[in-house]
């Protein structure tokens, strides 16, 4: 079953954000567009590389209203040793949320619960609370934030503009599509 369209579940998790443990909870979320950008754990290969790229685009998302959270098992603690040992996870200025229950993990669905790890999910969700975008990949294959930032773009232009979508590939500025019978058969 897809989450898509779904409410995102209450949740209260500890995480390290610039330079501090803070409390993260669904409602710092609302009136606020949310990525949730889960990832297997600390200290290793891929996720290090993805969180590093959303670091480098930060200052993109914040122009959008956009507030980042990047998720996995480990301990807000773990988080803030990463922080300070990694110069790549040293660039990080959004929140780390520690989860090492697995209940955030499991409220979007993404726990490998035989290894208590999440998978490599992303999650778009808008100021309602409501999930508009997912995607998950397997262990190997690690995300792009600039694509990530193309779909945020759609995902508000269409939120901004009832009765228009966003065709594939659709950047910033360039056309969009109404829906209508007319339309039908002739792209």
């Amino acid at each position: 079953m897809s989450l898509i369209n779904t409410k995102i579940k209450p949740f209260k998790n500890d995480a390290f954000k610039n330079g501090e443990f803070v409390q993260v909870t669904e409602k710092e979320t609302e009136g606020r567009w949310s990525v949730f950008f889960f990832y297997p754990a600390d200290f290793t290969f891929v996720c290090p590389t993805e969180l590093g790229d959303l670091a480098d685009h930060y200052a993109e998302f914040e122009k959008l209203g956009v507030d980042i959270y990047s998720v996995s098992t480990d301990t807000h603690f773990t988080h803030k040793a990463w922080h300070g040992s990694s110069d790549t996870i040293g660039k990080i200025k959004y929140a780390m949320i520690g989860d090492p229950t697995g209940t955030l993990c499991r409220n979007f669905e993404i726990l490998r619960e035989d290894e208590g790890l999440a998978n490599r999910g992303t999650f778009l969700v808008d100021p309602q609370g409501i999930i508009q975008a997912t995607e998950v990949t397997a262990e190997g294959i690690g995300r792009d934030a600039t694509d990530l930032l193309r779909k945020v773009k759609a995902a508000q232009y269409v939120a901004a503009h009832p009765g228009e979508v966003c065709p594939a590939k659709w950047k910033e500025g360039e056309a969009t599509l109404a829906p209508s019978l007319d339309l039908v058969g002739k792209i």
